[in-house]
């Protein structure tokens, strides 16, 4: 395992971190956790050697905080770092900053944070944070040994991601970048602003939720040829670990074989050469044709109060139709669908807020519901 060293404190932390967004269900639908194949993925990780654990309080529906402190509990403090996040949706008032704080420390069996995030700052939030003075609170954490590094995961506009740097004094920042994502939704440029300020990156969505683990058979065909025996996804891996600014590639890892994989791709961790930068922009090309949509797959726009099933509905689109236009095939799939179809959406626009990727969910809803009409 390859580790990186945390410029501004020193600390040695493995080039590979555990997301805990994406352990192990009983059920892909719902977020009770599999508990014992969950402990088993979380030992592995240890076991290969990976020392940095990313949780939060809504992940698994409030489930991940309390799976990920009972596994770590059996190994000792010092030997892993563990992140959590505050949610400015879910306070009310400022008295709930404590409340949510002190119920994380007591869920991850923990008296103190090696990392701790504002989440998912966007531009519809970022005021709030202001207003329930947020940074403040956990500077004062951060004084009192409660947490030792502060910093914030970012889901906005390249003007907010400005303010936010220029706003407070950080310790690393938190973005989603992979090489779809890198022109996308500006996460080079995203990248270059971060460094440019002295911040080291911790990167989330890799494999953009699993969607970079396979991309079309002619895109996972030329990337099987250009380094035969390594998976689709570790290209992914190795395209964000590659960056010199990166403390920290987490990878939500929901099997052992993921684990395994991602274990193998980093032990020992080749950076990508100039060869397989140009075969994955060949793929990358091959993949665009197929116009997906770039939904990760994160729920955090669930539950529907009509009941659609939003992620089930888009990865239907790009595993049935994006590849091969079979509109027959994608007809067929949707009807076989007992509830959670895009007929059910009434546009109410809930989920536009919630989406971390901007998607523009009730016109796509539309799309689907008419590419699956017999008209």
């Amino acid at each position: 395992m390859e580790y990186r060293t945390h410029e501004k404190t020193g600390a040695r932390v493995s080039l590979l971190g555990l997301g805990c967004m994406r352990l192990p269900k009983l059920d892909p639908k719902e977020n009770a956790i599999d508990i014992p194949a969950a402990e088993q993925v979380i030992d592995a990780a240890y076991q290969g050697g990976i020392t940095y654990f990313d949780t939060a309080w809504p992940y698994h529906g409030g489930q991940s905080e309390t799976v990920i402190g009972a596994a770590l509990k059996k190994y000792p403090r010092d030997s892993f770092f563990l992140a959590d996040k505050m949610p400015a949706w879910a306070l009310d008032t400022k008295e709930d900053r404590e409340k949510i704080f002190a119920a994380q420390l007591e869920k991850c069996q923990v008296e103190y944070f090696d990392f701790y995030l504002m989440h998912a700052i966007q531009d519809n939030n970022w005021d709030k944070y202001c207003d329930m003075e947020v940074y403040e609170f956990l500077a004062a954490k951060k004084a009192e040994g409660r947490i030792r590094r502060l910093g914030f995961s970012f889901h906005g506009s390249i003007e907010l991601l400005k303010k936010v740097l220029a706003a407070h004094e950080w310790d690393f920042v938190q973005i989603q970048l992979n090489y779809l994502d890198w022109d996308l939704q500006d996460a080079k440029q995203q990248y270059e602003l971060i460094t440019a300020a002295g911040l080291q990156c911790v990167i989330m969505e890799p494999v953009r939720g699993g969607a970079l683990a396979s991309l079309c058979p002619a895109a996972d065909q030329m990337l099987c040829e250009a380094a035969p025996g390594r998976s689709v996804a570790s290209w992914a891996i190795r395209f964000a670990a590659s960056l010199p600014g990166v403390l920290c590639v987490l990878s939500g890892m929901s099997s052992m074989e993921q684990m395994q994989d991602n274990l193998a791709t980093m032990t020992p961790f080749a950076p990508l050469s100039d060869s397989e930068r140009h075969a994955l922009d060949q793929a990358l090309a091959e993949y665009r044709k197929a116009s997906t949509i770039p939904c990760t797959g994160c729920r955090y726009c669930m539950p529907c109060p009509m009941g659609v099933d939003i992620p089930g509905m888009f990865q239907l689109h790009n595993k049935v139709y994006a590849f091969g236009k079979t509109r027959g095939r994608f007809r067929e799939a949707y009807k076989g669908m007992e509830s959670g179809t895009a007929d059910q959406c009434v546009a109410c626009g809930e989920c536009l807020s919630k989406c971390p990727q901007s998607i523009q969910i009730p016109d796509l809803m539309e799309n689907l519901r008419q590419l699956a009409s017999d008209k």
